[in-house]
């Protein structure tokens, strides 16, 4: 299991099906996006010979303290890769590369799990990498069955700091959650959030449901006195259209989007 090699202690987790959203249509809502427009992306792939947009199949991800822990699934050119990490001043002992970031900050490491699976780590770490290298004993993680997925750690909600305006007060409504988890699926032509709070007891889901429907109602209470009605790119639409239900010690949240949103929080134009 990809998951159980991510060090994912008080780490947020981001897992993108990237061959399931390139089969659903979805991924060409990227085209434009601001990465794939950036001068180093392209000069980087280049060199590689490598394009998230045809090579890449998945990537799970681990936001942690020390840095970011990446597990990436697709076609990789091993040579590319590896004398780029050499041309840029970095060394490959044996299968392993490491070398510097932009920053003193980011030491970047990376080598193959299998021919399509690479272990990668942005971190202060020379050799991150290496925490990848073994998937621990004991039974699998149980994860979302969709194609995009994030998984929070409650402790991670309760500051809610460096939150988009207008999710604080949802944030602040799963202070007592133990895992949170939002995954995103297709649903005909539109798209869905759909939010799993895994609560300590039942009585603590209640409370959390109940919060979040009520910041739910409060947000459209104030585009209501502020004559705001926002349009289906809007977050604030997006985020007055949630309904909620708590079955015993799990919160479920849904929210319906339309694509044009997910273009608008990538930057695409």
């Amino acid at each position: 299991m990809l998951l159980r090699r991510i060090p994912y202690r008080d780490t947020v987790i981001v897992y993108i099906d990237f061959a399931e959203l390139r089969k659903a249509g979805i991924l060409q809502l990227l085209e434009g996006a601001k990465t794939s427009e950036d001068p180093d992306y392209q000069s980087f792939v280049r060199k590689i010979n490598f394009d998230y947009r045809q090579d890449l199949d998945a990537a799970m991800v681990g936001f942690a303290s020390n840095g970011k822990y990446m597990l990436v699934r697709g076609r990789f050119d091993w040579k590319s890769l590896r004398s780029y990490a050499l041309s840029s001043g970095g060394i490959c002992v044996p299968a392993m590369c490491k070398m510097a970031g932009s920053t003193p900050e980011r030491r970047i490491s990376f080598f193959p799990i299998q021919t399509g699976l690479m272990a990668l780590a942005v971190s202060t770490e020379e050799a991150a990498a290496v925490h990848i290298s073994e998937s621990p004993s004991g039974p699998p993680e149980t994860v979302p069955d969709a194609p995009v997925w994030i998984s929070v750690p409650g402790a991670l909600l309760k500051s809610g700091e460096n939150l988009p305006t207008g999710t604080k007060m949802f944030a602040h409504g799963m202070e007592k959650a133990e895992k949170v988890t939002l995954s995103f699926v297709p649903e005909g032509n539109r798209l869905a959030a759909k939010l799993e709070v895994r609560c300590q007891n039942p009585q603590d889901a209640i409370e959390v449901s109940s919060q979040l429907a009520s910041a739910t109602l409060t947000l459209k209470q104030m585009l209501e006195r502020e004559h705001q009605t926002p349009g289906p790119a809007d977050l604030a639409g997006v985020l007055a259209g949630g309904s909620f239900r708590s079955e015993g010690q799990v919160v479920y949240g849904y929210w319906p989007m339309e694509r044009i949103f997910v273009q608008t929080m990538l930057g695409a134009s």
